[in-house]
């Protein structure tokens, strides 16, 4: 596989996504809240998670309806996160994706809600009458829950909270992140591998594989915050060091920062070749997309 082939697979797999996720989140829930939910979920974002599901699932050649659908509901789950993150209560920020936060369009308490439908659609999405067995269903609600809740995506968002101002050594900043951002990343992996067949090897290199790629990701992603603008973001630009939070850039230094984003993608790809699957050039490709984006 080389770039031009990549792309066409990212391209063509994108237009499915949005396409399905359009026909899933409503234009008629009541009193405006599907418009909230739209504005939140659809038409922009990298759209990593459901790649790295879409990926994973090609890579242990399983079911596209199943991974579709969980594609979906992550990216759902995400959405709903980045809602309430922006919220003055929490990250109080006014642009996400080159446009207003949602609460900037549609006021505090219509944001809040529209996050909260996001994320019981997300298991509705995962839960249909027809087309998904349902122990596959069972798994993966449990994955996507795990990576949401207390131990995952929250518990990492509430450290993150607590730790403004604070100074964190590397294992306990790394420990935070990987809650709030690694685990959901990680997770979209083993929602695609849990769509098809897969040893127990292939399952524990997977599984390695994401949480690395699932850090690589908040180190570039902190190194982007300093080195890039609002334009190019899409988002405040230094807004994490302008809030007194700890990051990998203010922890390790940049330079130190980017050798680590090297270095995780290197155990991304070692525990993709300890798999033992065919073919996992997608997700290989993947993960050199975060450690080389720019935005």
């Amino acid at each position: 596989m080389n770039a031009r082939d990549f792309d066409h697979w990212v391209e063509s797999s994108l237009t499915a996504f949005e396409a399905t996720l359009d026909s899933l989140v409503p234009t008629a829930a009541p009193a405006g809240l599907g418009d909230a939910m739209r504005y939140a979920s659809l038409g922009g974002g990298k759209r990593l998670r459901p790649l790295l599901v879409l990926a994973s699932c090609a890579a242990v050649q399983g079911d596209g309806f199943a991974a579709m659908r969980a594609a979906c509901a992550v990216e759902l789950i995400h959405a709903y996160s980045l809602v309430h993150d922006d919220m003055p209560c929490m990250d109080d920020d006014v642009l996400r994706r080159g446009k207003p936060t949602t609460h900037v369009q549609y006021g505090e308490a219509q944001a809040m809600l529209a996050g909260d439908a996001m994320q019981a659609l997300a298991f509705e999405v995962l839960t249909p009458e027809t087309g998904i067995a349902p122990a596959l269903q069972a798994r993966l609600c449990a994955l996507l829950a795990r990576s949401a809740g207390h131990d995952g995506m929250a518990g990492g968002q509430a450290i993150d909270l607590a730790s403004v101002g604070r100074a964190l050594d590397e294992a306990t900043l790394r420990d935070m992140h990987r809650r709030k951002t690694g685990v959901l990343l990680q997770a979209s992996v083993m929602m695609g591998a849990a769509c098809g067949e897969a040893s127990s090897q292939a399952l524990a290199g997977l599984s390695a594989y994401g949480a690395a790629l699932g850090l690589a990701f908040q180190v570039v992603d902190d190194i982007l915050d300093v080195t890039q603008d609002s334009t190019v973001l899409g988002k405040t630009a230094g807004k994490d060091q302008d809030a007194n939070k700890p990051t990998y850039v203010s922890v390790l230094g940049l330079d130190a920062a980017r050798t680590l984003a090297c270095e995780l993608r290197g155990e991304a790809r070692a525990a993709l070749a300890a798999t033992g699957l065919a073919d996992t050039r997608l997700l290989d490709w993947l993960a050199d997309s975060v450690v080389e984006r720019h935005n």
